[in-house]
């Protein structure tokens, strides 16, 4: 015998279909005929209310209004796409961008809404057009490329991925000045492009470009102003990230930058003038970073107002300084979402910056603003060569290989744990874990 308060637990017993058939027709034309009512009655209300603007798909249909930028439609106003005479490549310059860009936006009002306008980025990155020599080289890349892609996701930013020379003479580091250029003509809505090389790595997902700290500048590079003016060393600046601004100075930059190079009618000359100017510089013909450099101490006047070098943060970090200390700053960042209960809470991916913002916050209110504790914006594998596997002599491809592996694993954790599982381990690619509720204070 069972007591009585279990019972209440109990199924009931079951009538037979044949018993429940009847019933449940009864109750299906009632359920219909009370909701046909029911909509007749608001459809009658609302047609007293405001008979010539309702109808039927209003009533069913939620309206969202228009919501970010319109992809399907082109105005026929002439824009400067109808002149015969722009180039995309090198050679003739383009002049007055600043006033056909504007001109562009106004025919475009929804590329133009609000303040979004100074803050759209296009991320601009790529390889080689051929297979990577490297039998590794490819997967590399792959993982690379996930990397940005993960990251602009996460921002809502555009990407661009190129993987041709879109000036036979532009190879190497050279290849990336034409794009740039090109990229600042197929994109007017975009305000600033943002220039990674293939082999940089995005290893703090959640930061986000200061932008607002360069509204009077054109030009952002990772560099330091006095090893640049007092030692005019070639590691005062680093020009494989940069962020330039998609206006006419910039143009005229890119014009300038570029004719020091192959594409330029003497680049051997070049070579030697960057070295008889920057002692330290290793490489004997001209590179694109030596001829920055050039240009802002020989014609510092008519550029370097509108350049920053940003040191405050990593906007190029190099890598051998930065993959040993991985482990422990996770180990940090850990620690910080076990004293922040809302850190710790599951939440879409979509809303990952607002997570970011509240942990930026905290991390200021701590004093954990040092690169030595904080996640590097960007870790750079300069000299590693990922593709052709012809690194540095100072490296092993060892030490590359499990940088490489280290950083792409640290900023894949970040994006992983929105998806509920974690690399255990930095160097084990393929081992993911799931994550406990209330990671890591489970």
């Amino acid at each position: 015998m069972g007591s009585s308060e279990f019972s209440l637990f109990q199924p009931s017993p079951k009538r037979s279909v044949l018993h429940k058939a009847p019933s449940l027709i009864a109750d299906g034309f009632l359920f219909v005929g009370g909701a046909s009512l029911a909509l007749s009655v608001v459809w009658a209300l609302l047609t007293f209310i405001n008979p010539t603007t309702i109808s039927f798909d209003s009533i069913i249909t939620w309206n969202a209004g228009p919501c970010g930028p319109d992809l399907r439609s082109d105005p026929p106003e002439p824009t400067f796409y109808d002149d015969e005479n722009l180039s995309y490549a090198f050679g003739e310059p383009v002049k007055d961008w600043d006033s056909k860009r504007r001109e562009w936006l106004k025919l475009h009002p929804s590329f133009a809404a609000g303040a979004a306008v100074d803050n759209r980025v296009l991320i601009v990155t790529g390889s080689q057009p051929t297979v990577c020599k490297n039998p590794v080289g490819d997967h590399l890349q792959l993982r690379l490329f996930k990397n940005k892609v993960d990251y602009c996701r996460i921002h809502g930013l555009d990407i661009f991925y190129n993987n041709v020379l879109l000036d036979p003479k532009g190879t190497g580091f050279w290849a990336k000045y034409p794009l740039l250029r090109a990229a600042m003509l197929a994109h007017p809505e975009s305000e600033w492009i943002w220039w990674v090389d293939s082999d940089a790595v995005l290893t703090d997902m959640e930061f986000k470009l200061p932008l607002e700290k360069y509204k009077d500048h054109n030009l952002v590079v990772h560099g330091w102003w006095n090893m640049l003016y007092e030692q005019k060393s070639w590691t005062s600046l680093n020009a494989g990230v940069l962020l330039i601004r998609n206006c006419q100075w910039s143009l005229n930059l890119l014009d300038k930058w570029a004719s020091m190079g192959p594409q330029g009618p003497d680049p051997k000359n070049w070579g030697k003038i960057q070295k008889s100017l920057i002692k330290d510089k290793a490489y004997p013909g001209s590179d694109d970073q030596s001829a920055l450099i050039y240009l802002l101490i020989k014609e510092k006047s008519k550029w370097a107002d509108k350049i920053y070098l940003e040191s405050e943060y990593n906007l190029h970090g190099y890598w051998l300084g930065i993959v040993d200390g991985l482990d422990g700053i996770s180990k940090g960042y850990m620690e910080i979402d076990r004293e922040v209960d809302l850190l710790r809470r599951r939440h879409a991916e979509k809303v990952s910056l607002f997570y970011g913002q509240m942990r930026e916050k905290y991390m200021r209110e701590k004093g954990i603003w040092r690169e030595n504790k904080r996640r590097p914006f960007v870790t750079h594998f300069t000299g590693c060569e990922p593709c052709s596997g012809e690194h540095n002599g100072m490296y092993t491809w060892k030490a590359c290989w499990n940088g490489m592996q280290k950083a792409l694993n640290f900023a894949d954790n970040q994006v992983l744990r929105r998806f509920g599982f974690v690399h255990p381990d930095l160097l084990n690619s393929s081992w993911v874990s799931p994550l406990p509720f209330d990671f890591p204070d489970a």
